[in-house]
């Protein structure tokens, strides 16, 4: 697409200027679909033009002429897609999926056009090539260094017909994600629980219950609606007494889009294949060796040590803990222990050893309380950050809500949107994304986003969180908090723009606040009395920190070795069904237990068929061992202290993608990274 070709912007987009409002937040009452639509098609067209420019020039490839005029380029594209990709997961339509399947080859064809050329490739290497002697900073030279490393990954180095053959596969990629994607969505919408009767619900709290009939009633029926999460594990699963209907439950969980016209059976095939061969194309072995290559874990090879050290001891703890949950079922006379029960019978055995009722704590769980209380007072005395709500900003839908974040001395930093509670054409799951981020070449400052899928609590009535939920708002505040303290120059490093297997990290760093006694003693208040969490109610969570670590991690396991399984098929490999791939891949790597399911299957593992996640989702736990030290070295240096909130700050956050990520972590805990702590969290080592 040349400018000569691009397509008109109606005069009055208001995505065709930087935005008004403050931090350049986007004027989303003024924004339609097709303001979108026009707008992505005519800021490719622009970058386009942009890249013609540079490769054009008649003046010898420089550091400014080449690697900066490309850092400056696709600033429509950079707003109107920013717009419409946050509200292709939060606020889907019919219309916005049309429209996303329209642009999903056209966006891969464009960037094939950014990596790919090989006349801006000759640009780039020759900088490269010349990078240590042009008088550049660190951060200049890496970025030289990433823009070349971008694009040898991407092929830039293959001959034409390769160019042309990986261009062709890079569209069907495009084209199949964004089709898993829309299956997904539309399949676990249609496999919400549907219950006549009430007393089916028996142990919901009354909130619990208003909240299935609203979601029936939302969708036009009768009696009560149980919507499903992302997840293989819902959360009804630990509260409901009726074994019929956790059946059915989980049932229509684990059944998620592998049948039927959503089907994302043969998707998943198709996208591994597509994948396989690209890898081979690039000039590796598989996928895996292709995203290791530009990972902190550096190979399969240790991503296989680290995953098969864990096995073992995780599927030893997983059956103790079975061992005890039949135990305990047995008493209701269940003869067999199924995998609709585990849920359940974990939250008995914590209750009866650990005089913890999980279910029963939602109350001390306010949301509004736990944000403001605790996850926005955390970040203030830990970094500085002060949080303003701004009523008179408006976010892309009402649950949306604004605030406005300063620094320490007062200083503006950038705004912080909240999208909490689950709704129909929102994705399942929990994120953080950007509709501005922070550079100091472009002088723009963050604009980030935090979504969950918290149930909406009835009309009038406060929305309480479960534990888990606490837990998960303070990991994706970590996120935030990346986005929020990036301090760069250049918009390739900001915030997140991290290797996959270490964006996690900062998030899981932040999860240790949410128990912390300064942050929960705050936030953790009744929502009618205002007492506050018994102590003997937290000393009870901190003692039953253990129990159920071995199903949480035996399910993580076997989702992350069933994405490693489907990323490390050549293009010969023999798939056959779907699920008996995914059945085989479960029983070679150990992990194949029924009593617990992956944590995602093959048909609903968004992550890694429909996200970023692609033979990387074993980022969390690699992430964890950065985590669980870094969490020994805050207590080692007094906990929630400003001098320890300005070093993770300083050091690691703020500087995103612009060192080395290992660098920036020796440079907070002084040495590389033990595994020990980690070992110790999820009581794998040998003494346990």
């Amino acid at each position: 697409m040349s400018a000569e070709t691009a397509p008109a912007v109606s005069a009055d987009n208001p995505l065709l200027a930087e935005s008004p409002l403050p931090y350049a937040l986007p004027p989303f009452a003024d924004v339609s679909l097709e303001h979108c639509r026009e707008a992505v098609l005519s800021g490719m067209a622009e970058q386009r033009a942009e890249l013609d420019a540079i490769t054009g020039s008649a003046q010898p490839p420089t550091f400014e002429n080449t690697i900066v005029a490309l850092e400056r380029s696709g600033a429509l594209l950079r707003r109107a897609g920013a717009v419409f990709g946050n509200l292709s997961s939060s606020l889907s339509t019919p219309r916005l999926r049309e429209i996303e399947r329209e642009l999903a080859p056209l966006e891969s064809a464009h960037a094939d056009a950014l990596r790919l050329d090989p006349v801006l490739f000759a640009r780039i290497d020759a900088v490269h090539e010349a990078r240590h002697d042009a008088g550049l900073d660190a951060e200049a030279v890496r970025l030289v260094e990433r823009h070349h490393l971008d694009r040898v990954l991407a092929g830039a180095r293959l001959d034409d017909a390769g160019r042309a053959r990986l261009s062709e596969l890079n569209r069907e990629l495009s084209e199949l994600s964004t089709q898993f994607g829309q299956n997904l969505q539309l399949a676990t919408e249609a496999a919400a629980v549907r219950v006549a009767d009430a007393a089916e619900l028996d142990g919901l709290s009354d909130e619990e219950v208003a909240s299935a009939a609203r979601a029936a009633a939302d969708r036009g029926l009768d009696g009560y609606v149980l919507p499903l999460l992302l997840p293989t594990g819902q959360p009804v699963l630990a509260k409901l007494r009726d074994r019929g209907l956790r059946r059915r439950v989980l049932e229509a969980s684990v059944g998620r889009a592998s049948s039927g016209e959503h089907d994302n059976g043969p998707v998943a095939v198709r996208i591994a294949r597509v994948r396989a061969e690209r890898a081979r194309l690039l000039g590796f072995a598989t996928h895996a060796d292709l995203v290791l290559a530009d990972q902190t874990a550096g190979s399969t090879a240790a991503v296989d040590a680290m995953l098969a050290s864990m096995v073992g001891p995780s599927m030893a703890n997983a059956r103790a803990e079975a061992a005890a949950l039949a135990e305990v079922a047995a008493r209701d006379g269940v003869e067999e222990l199924a995998a609709w029960d585990w849920a359940y019978y974990s939250e008995r055995v914590r209750a009866e050893r650990y005089s913890v009722d999980r279910a029963a704590l939602r109350p001390w769980f306010e949301l509004d309380r736990v944000l403001v209380d605790g996850v926005f007072r955390a970040a203030e005395l830990l970094y500085g950050f002060r949080f303003t709500a701004r009523p008179d900003l408006a976010g892309y839908h009402p649950d949306v809500r604004v605030w406005e974040v300063a620094g320490p001395d007062g200083e503006q930093v950038g705004l912080y949107l909240g999208d909490f509670l689950a709704r129909e054409g929102k994705r399942g799951g929990a994120w953080m994304s950007s509709f501005v981020t922070q550079s100091r070449l472009l002088g723009t400052r963050p604009v980030v986003v935090n979504n969950l899928n918290v149930a909406a609590a009835p009309e009038g009535r406060p929305t309480l969180l479960t534990l888990d939920e606490v837990d998960t708002l303070f990991h994706e505040f970590g996120h935030a908090l990346h986005g929020l303290s990036s301090a760069v120059t250049y918009p390739r490093f900001a915030g997140t723009a991290v290797p996959r297997d270490f964006v996690e990290f900062p998030s899981q760093v932040n999860e240790m606040w949410a128990l912390w006694p300064e942050v929960l003693g705050h936030y953790a208040r009744h929502v009618e009395t205002g007492e506050p969490l018994p102590a003997a109610v937290v000393e009870a969570i901190d003692a039953a920190r253990l129990w159920g670590e071995g199903f949480a991690t035996l399910e993580y396991l076997a989702a992350t070795l069933l994405d490693q399984a489907w990323h490390r098929i050549t293009p010969e490999t023999e798939i056959g069904d779907p699920a008996g791939f995914e059945r085989r891949a479960l029983e070679e790597a150990g992990v194949a237990l029924d009593l617990v399911p992956p944590r995602y299957r093959t048909t609903y593992f968004q992550h890694v068929f429909a996200g970023g996640y692609a033979a990387g989702y074993y980022s969390y736990i690699w992430s964890e061992v950065l985590d669980a030290d870094t969490v020994e070295w805050f207590r080692e240096n007094g906990g929630l202290r400003r001098e320890n909130g300005d070093v993770f700050r300083s050091r690691l956050l703020a500087v995103g993608g612009s060192v080395d990520p290992l660098e920036a972590f020796r440079a907070v805990r002084g040495r590389d990274a033990d595994p020990a702590p980690l070992l110790r969290r999820r009581g794998l080592t040998p003494s346990v």
